[in-house]
């Protein structure tokens, strides 16, 4: 099982000392598909690019540049070439990578759940099919990606090493506080959210999306651990300790998670120390019925304004400002170690 060990060494990153929060928006801009079939080389529409204006307009309105991580179907399609192109030309938003190894080429493995985290195919595979969608990336919008965040979170233990010979800068891949291992991914329940530099050079900086849990036993690691073992005395514990508003596990993302998880998650980490925030969401929820978070045009519109609010609240509330992810190379400082 893959495990936080596989990122190797890592130095420990922080803004400088003095500074506001810093909130960052990374949007997985993939195809439609049934989230609950099996992986199929054909689940290759990009309709809901057609809706993306909705969410663009909505960061405009609140001086945010995201992030659009992007995967094969998308760089692609003449839809994502024009929608895509159009915000670049604009200046208003960032490209990256987003590798669904099931609809990128070459299709040498075999379909399965384990497989379509990319970090579980041989590393000339995984090389090969991020290689291939950097390129396209490049080619199609002229400029070459720099942020890459693996589908479904699947980073492996060669993910850095290619990642590292083909230029890209920051990985968001891990999800903090979450176990994705039930049908082969990592588990990333021991991984925190604050970012760090890794890889091979040492020439990658890794930004967790943001996660972790809430309440007054949040804090504690071992509970945690004892959380994600896969037993149904566990699971029975987690429910319990929810409801008394002890322990949750929470994601930063609109899609799953109210207002007031949000918040809470927020606040939770801010008193923990943690200054830097990733904001995620699929694109495929701007097309309702795309995805189990927006089934109706109501439930798409309800996660919108979940977004706006957040974005509002976060500036004006908690005092924060909105960064880009290409720029935490020039963001991060090393945490000097303290001498014992």
């Amino acid at each position: 099982m893959i495990t936080p060990d596989i990122l190797g060494d890592r130095e420990a990153l922080a803004l400088p000392e003095g500074s506001s929060p810093l909130l960052t928006v990374v949007v997985d801009t993939e195809e439609e598909f049934d989230w609950d079939a099996p992986f199929s080389r054909a689940s290759t529409s990009v309709d809901s690019l057609a809706e993306l204006d909705r969410f663009q307009g909505l960061c405009e309105e609140h001086r945010v540049s995201p992030t659009y991580v992007c995967d094969w179907p998308v760089v692609t399609s003449e839809l994502g070439q024009q929608t895509l192109g159009t915000y670049l030309e604009r200046g208003v938003c960032h490209l990256g990578a987003h590798l669904h190894p099931w609809v990128t080429p070459p299709h040498d493995e075999e379909l399965s759940s384990h497989n379509s985290y990319p970090g579980n195919l041989s590393p000339d595979l995984e090389r090969e099919k991020l290689e291939r969608l950097t390129i396209a990336i490049s080619e199609r919008f002229g400029h070459a990606p720099r942020v890459y965040r693996a589908g479904r979170y699947g980073f492996g233990p060669r993910s850095a090493e290619a990642l590292e010979s083909l230029g890209y800068a920051v990985d968001v891949s891990p999800l903090a506080g979450f176990n994705l291992s039930a049908d082969g991914g990592p588990d990333w329940s021991t991984l925190g959210p604050e970012p760090y530099r890794f890889g091979p050079n040492k020439a990658l900086i890794g930004f967790p999306a943001t996660g972790g849990f809430s309440g007054w036993l949040g804090g504690g690691a071992q509970l945690h651990k004892a959380l994600h073992k896969p037993l149904p005395s566990a699971l029975r514990l987690q429910g319990v300790l929810s409801r008394l508003g002890a322990f949750e596990r929470i994601m930063l993302s609109p899609e799953g998670y109210t207002l007031t998880h949000m918040k809470r998650l927020t606040r939770a980490l801010l008193a923990r120390g943690t200054r830097l925030f990733q904001l995620s969401l699929h694109s495929p929820s701007m097309l309702p019925g795309c995805t189990s978070y927006a089934r109706d045009p109501q439930e798409r519109d309800a996660l919108l304004a979940r977004c706006a609010d957040y974005l509002r609240w976060f500036r004006e509330d908690v005092g924060g400002e909105m960064a880009a992810l290409p720029e935490l190379p020039q963001l991060l400082r090393s945490i000097p170690l303290t001498k014992s």
